[in-house]
């Protein structure tokens, strides 16, 4: 089978959400934690789709330069028509820091001098672009705020947003032109004619509204439209891309052909044990922790800023295994936590001690996942090693990468929707992890019940 689409994801979790929307789709699609040889990919039969699990999100301008060039070659080279960057459905991203305005001037470079389409709105998400203004719920049991005024997305440790306009973030990122295919358009008689005028314009990114989910099924021939005729087709958004192609794919009825397997949105057992990692300092996830500790949970309190410290980092890793797998082996769930949401005392003690450590403001925004990650990686796996689970989750965006790679996976394949972004996987990696059960999920997304669901299973 052909491949339909590559994508590089700037963050963990992110990468796995793109998986998800084209796997109940039916298109079989893998994720790989680094680019994959021609032999791993012949190793997934009838393969639709791969991905690469990356962290651009938390990188220099430099650092992005040195690692998406050769990425997005890579990707141009594996004959897939859409090559896809991902990017968070908040737009998390700076001048310094996750530069999105960075990415589309070298998928220009690599891919040719052509429009690219930008689509970040993702309704199943709770994410709505109108009018270029990106919104975001909170969870999805909140209302949409306008990103300036979202309670998380305004005051983010990393990348803070204190613009809406798609188009301004971008402008203030790359001096490359940008034009906007509003919700007016959209619901326009003549779609297409519509996106001709804005294309003869020649804009470097062509941003795409999305409100509610019928326009999907209009912007993804749109976006498909757009390909050049000698090359592929480079694309920047969230997951509301792979959303928008497939409705299209459905309208039109080719999506029968595309698919490796049925499709649908399987359901999943219980287990008797489940292991939650959290690095995340959301409101939502810390109301997810609060939740679950009142309904038979029980929470381990890591200690972040001993941690990181090269002095008691060993000694520190170490007991909190012990002290882990005394709980597991009591019967319960355990949750290890590194905050449990923003006014954590923790997050003020591991900021200290960071500043002690010489960290500068850009070392914190660059930095901090890469040092605390790996930590509370190898707790995971010491857990995860010194005691059988069926069942795994971690929580964080910026943490779930280097946890990840810790746990020593090659790739993820989606089995089964627990929350939107969010699937069930099972992994892929050398020794006794291979074939378990795990889940990375945004600190931001699903509801407040979420750890129980992952427990008690949906069937």
């Amino acid at each position: 089978m052909k491949l339909l689409l590559a994508y590089y994801g700037d963050d963990f979790t992110g990468s796995t959400d793109v998986m998800e929307a084209l796997q109940w789709a039916g298109p079989r699609t893998v994720l790989f934690l680094a680019p994959p040889t021609g032999e791993q990919l012949a190793r997934f039969e009838n393969l639709r789709a791969f991905g690469v699990a990356g962290w651009s999100r938390t990188m220099s301008v430099d650092e992005m330069e040195t690692e998406l060039r050769p990425v997005f070659e890579g990707l141009r080279e594996s004959g897939a028509p859409i090559v896809h960057y991902k990017i968070c459905s908040t737009f998390d991203s700076s001048p310094e820091v996750g530069n999105i305005g960075k990415a589309l001037e070298l998928g220009r470079e690599v891919f040719g001098n052509h429009p690219v389409p930008v689509l970040v709105g993702a309704p199943v998400l709770g994410r709505y672009t109108v009018f270029g203004n990106l919104y975001a719920r909170s969870g999805l049991d909140t209302e949409p705020y306008r990103l300036d005024r979202h309670p998380t997305m305004r005051q983010h440790p990393i990348t803070p947003m204190d613009e809406a306009d798609l188009r301004r973030v971008l402008q203030g990122q790359s001096r490359l032109s940008t034009a906007l295919f509003d919700v007016l358009r959209l619901e326009d008689e003549n779609p297409e004619a519509r996106l001709d005028e804005l294309l003869s314009l020649n804009p470097a990114a062509l941003v795409f509204d999305v409100l509610r989910p019928a326009h999907l099924a209009t912007i993804g021939p749109l976006i498909e439209r757009m390909q050049p005729a000698s090359a592929p087709l480079f694309a920047i958004g969230s997951s509301g891309m792979e959303y928008a192609l497939t409705a299209g794919w459905e309208k039109s009825g080719r999506i029968a052909s595309l698919r490796s397997h049925q499709g649908g949105r399987p359901e999943f057992a219980a287990v008797e044990q489940l292991l939650v990692m959290t690095g995340s300092c959301s409101p939502v996830n810390e109301r997810q922790i609060d939740w679950a500790l009142r309904n038979g949970f029980v929470g381990l309190a890591l200690n972040p800023a001993r941690l990181i410290d090269p002095e008691t980092s060993e000694a520190e890793i170490a007991e909190t295994i012990r002290k882990g797998l005394e709980l597991a082996g009591k019967g319960a769930s355990v949750i290890l936590h590194s905050s449990r949401g923003p006014e954590d005392p923790r997050v003020t003690s591991t900021l200290a001690q960071y500043r002690k450590m010489g960290f500068s403001d850009l070392d914190l925004k660059l930095k901090n996942g890469r040092t605390l990650g790996p930590k509370l990686g190898r707790i995971l796996k010491g857990m995860l090693e010194g005691r059988h689970f069926a069942r795994a989750v971690v929580a964080g965006g910026d943490t779930s990468g280097y946890v990840a790679r810790e746990l020593g996976i090659v790739a993820l394949e989606a089995i089964a929707p627990v929350a939107p972004g969010s699937p069930l996987c099972r992994m892929h990696a050398p020794g006794a992890l291979d074939g378990m059960e795990i889940i990375f999920k945004g600190g931001q997304v699903g509801l407040k019940e979420i750890y129980e669901t992952i427990l008690k299973g949906t069937n």
